[in-house]
């Protein structure tokens, strides 16, 4: 039987509302504690606490995670997790993939990373559509993130490419060159921008790396400017509402700037971001803003159905 989404909402029904489609296109790691402990034998416990810098996310990972996630197996294993959940929760469209620098782990070869991951998908959700996700990582050099493209753009697989880590590491400039390559080959360009940074780095990323979506993108609320000019160009920003509070970058759910960005015009999407370390779902990321009074559940429901299409 079909199931209202707005009516699974209205009910506060999260089992309702996994049974209905949704996405999640900003996802770096997801995974439920329960099938992490059944596939390692390991016991993860989400974060229960606030943190001040991405510093003491790092060093949380490193203390919950371990290894488990930084050779080959443990990658393909990182997918697999991220599968199983989105399937739970009724996610039928996941940006997801890898890190270009990833094919160091895989023989040098950026042709078993993607026949890993495409296995990975065709085991455990082939029903989902998986959208091939190519990232870069803002610390490492340019020669070498150059040099670990080249042969995944040449595959005509991937169909997204974004820019990850610590805003401030390079000028956003840098990677021009690279986001060319990436347009030639047609994927579609995004980047981590304004989740640290200022409006101005959101808008400024746009223009030089011409951005059709923004990972985060919260800060451009500080300037009606960069919100004009978001609407007027149709950038999409995928938000990860639980993941902002839990980094120290909104105070609380119900002062998240979403609201305001979203009554400027712009496109938002709801998204979980790391949801093996914040304990979050989709489903629960928009009940969680909805009892929070940002949004009715018509307007949440519109915003579902944003992340469904380009």
């Amino acid at each position: 039987m079909e199931v209202n989404f707005q009516d699974a909402l209205a009910r506060r029904d999260l089992a309702a509302m996994r049974r209905c489609p949704k996405s999640d296109l900003h996802n770096y790691l997801g995974g439920d504690p329960d099938h992490v402990f059944e596939r390692t034998g390991r016991r993860i416990v989400p974060l229960d606490r606030r943190l001040s810098a991405i510093a003491e996310m790092h060093q949380w990972a490193e203390e919950n995670f371990g290894t488990m996630f930084n050779d080959a197996a443990g990658r393909l294993l990182g997918f697999e997790l991220t599968l199983a959940q989105a399937l739970r929760d009724g996610v039928t469209r996941l940006a997801k993939g890898e890190d270009v620098w990833a094919s160091t782990l895989f023989q040098g070869s950026a042709q078993r990373v993607t026949d890993g991951l495409r296995e990975v998908h065709r085991t455990i959700a082939p029903g989902i559509e998986w959208i091939p996700e190519l990232s870069m990582s803002r610390h490492c050099p340019f020669t070498a993130l150059e040099r670990w493209l080249a042969p995944y753009l040449e595959q005509g697989f991937y169909r997204t490419f974004d820019l990850s880590g610590d805003e401030f590491a390079q000028p956003i400039e840098v990677f021009k060159p690279l986001y060319r390559s990436a347009r030639a080959a047609g994927l579609r360009l995004k980047a981590h921008v304004g989740e640290f940074g200022t409006a101005d780095d959101v808008q400024r990323a746009v223009e030089e790396l011409e951005l059709d979506e923004v990972q985060h993108g919260i800060a451009a609320v500080d300037s009606a400017g960069v919100m004009r000019f978001l609407a007027d160009y149709r950038i999409r920003l995928n938000i990860c509402p639980t993941s902002n509070v839990m980094l120290g970058r909104v105070a609380s759910m119900q002062v998240h700037p979403i609201r305001r960005l979203y009554d400027a015009g712009i496109r938002v999407t709801v998204n979980t971001d790391d949801s093996l370390m914040f304990g979050t779902t989709v489903s629960e990321e928009f009940l969680a803003l909805y009892d929070a009074g940002l949004f009715t559940a018509t307007e949440l429901d519109e915003i579902r159905l944003n992340g469904l299409s380009d």
